[in-house]
């Protein structure tokens, strides 16, 4: 293996003040793997079972405007990864943008915001890859139990963690096969949902579709926001096609175009999505069914035997966000280790596979073994710790839209679209996530908030913010063993 070189003794590559020649493999992706890898990375079918009965649960029927009320700022932010990235194709992203804008400090912690919410997520997708292989092949004793379901999702982490040490060709063509089966089994069972509410074969307690399910301001305020960081999380994950960067042709300008063409894509299959299922089942059906509504309608909407078609669909999606997980991790990790900021060996990049090979097994091994942790610990933990990676998401995505806005300063009265695209919208999208966060940090706090808690707290509070607590406290650390980086400035 190969050791990339030390920022202090590398040139930045012009134009792009900070960036590293990292060793990756350059011009390997294009347009359509850079939209498949941002659309399989947000994993539209799982994050459809894993949430939409919970958002139903606080929205009800209002729960489509509520998917088109959180892709706004999801747009805003996509936007600023866009126009950041056009001047800076780093593959750490929110580090080295946030770091270019408010100093080592800030630029580590979002870094940190990155890590710690694929780590946690790692562990909800690794439970449900674990439990719908089992229920594919037949096995639902099996999938009912924790220790099988546990060897089955280790297994598919290194998998998929060895398929992204092989190859970045190789990671965007599986991205490409699975994407299809899932977006594939997602039109069936809109298809079929619409035709049976059409014909009179709905489920009792269908609704029908009104103008008012665009309304989603309908609840309490702590309710509402609750609701929209639901939401944001059904999003994330467009930015690991921006991750990618320094791998994709034309790096300033596909990876942003991937990222706002990707949500444009996801709001419209959330939206279409919601309202099937509300049609054709009905908010009190979704809400009590909130831990798998796919896996749930399944067998109504398609039959027994087709049934198998919707965990077949689920897996795949999983699968695809888990890959796509392990991907902007590690190269965060790259990039934070390039620039001094990490242990130098986790920069080292493959000499024949041109990935970043520490990185990747490390995320890996770190990955299976969080998630032994939570599945040997309780299920609610497992359930506590999704609702919790909400939270790390509106923080790194807000701080993102708020260095665009600072990064770009100088340029907003240049132009009106200037003033637009690199300062109104970014700075909207970041108050709106950071808004959403400071609330939801409220909301979580008492112990009736989630299913764990501790000593009158929360357990989505402890996990969320708890990990945040532990990035400041290993910032301290990085700031005594790598004071070379700290001490670079802005």
């Amino acid at each position: 293996m190969t050791t990339a070189p030390h920022p202090e003794t590398v040139a930045p590559t012009a134009p792009h003040a900070g960036a590293l020649d990292k060793g990756l493999r350059a011009d390997a992706l294009g347009l359509l793997s850079s939209i498949v890898i941002a659309v399989s990375s947000t994993a539209p079918a799982y994050s459809t079972a894993a949430t939409l009965g919970l958002i139903v649960a606080i929205s009800g029927t209002h729960t489509p405007g509520m998917f088109v009320v959180a892709f706004v700022p999801m747009l805003f932010i996509a936007v600023a990864f866009r126009e950041l990235n056009k001047i800076d194709p780093d593959c750490g992203t929110t580090f080295a943008w946030v770091r270019r804008a408010f100093g080592p400090g800030a630029g580590w912690m979002g870094g940190w915001g990155i890590i710690a919410a694929d780590i946690i997520v790692m562990a909800s997708l690794a439970q449900v890859v674990g439990r719908y292989a089992l229920l594919l092949f037949g096995a639902d004793g099996l999938a009912a139990q924790t220790l099988p379901v546990v060897v089955v999702g280790v297994v598919f982490i290194a998998a998929l963690t060895y398929v992204c040490y092989r190859g970045i060709e190789i990671s965007a063509r599986l991205q490409f096969v699975l994407l299809v089966v899932e977006i594939l089994g997602l039109a069936a069972l809109c298809v079929v949902a619409f035709v049976k509410v059409g014909t009179g074969h709905a489920m009792t307690g269908h609704a029908h579709p009104a103008a008012a399910w665009l309304n989603p301001f309908t609840g309490s305020f702590t309710s509402v926001s609750n609701a929209f960081l639901l939401a944001v999380f059904v999003y994330w994950g467009w930015d690991a096609a921006v991750s990618v960067n320094e791998e994709t042709k034309d790096a300033e300008r596909t990876p942003g175009r991937s990222a706002v063409i990707s949500t444009l894509m996801l709001v419209a299959v959330f939206f279409v999505v919601a309202v099937a299922t509300l049609a054709y089942a009905g908010p009190d059906f979704l809400a009590k069914n909130s831990g798998d509504v796919l896996g749930a309608l399944a067998d109504s909407v398609f039959g027994s035997t087709l049934g198998k078609l919707m965990i077949l669909c689920v897996l795949s999606s999983t699968a695809a966000s888990t890959q796509t997980t392990i991907m902007p991790t590690a190269r965060a990790v790259l990039s934070m280790a390039a620039h001094g900021a990490l242990p130098a060996r986790l920069a080292r990049v493959h000499p024949r596979y041109l990935t970043p090979g520490v990185a990747t097994v490390t995320m890996g091994v770190v990955s299976a073994a969080f998630f032994v942790l939570l599945a040997l610990s309780s299920s609610n933990v497992l359930a506590d710790s999704a609702s919790a990676t909400g939270l790390l998401i509106a923080f790194y995505y807000g701080l993102t839209g708020l260095a665009c806005v600072w990064v770009f300063r100088k340029d907003l009265r240049r132009s009106r679209r200037d003033l637009l695209a690199k300062g109104v919208l970014p700075l909207l999208g970041g108050l709106a996530l950071l808004g959403a966060f400071v609330l939801s940090i409220r909301s979580y706090l008492p112990a009736s908030s989630s299913a764990t808690h501790f000593a009158g707290i929360g357990g989505i509070f402890l996990i969320g913010a708890g990990a945040l607590l532990i990035g400041v406290v290993l910032m301290l650390v990085a700031r005594s063993r790598y004071p070379g980086y700290f001490r670079r400035g802005l």
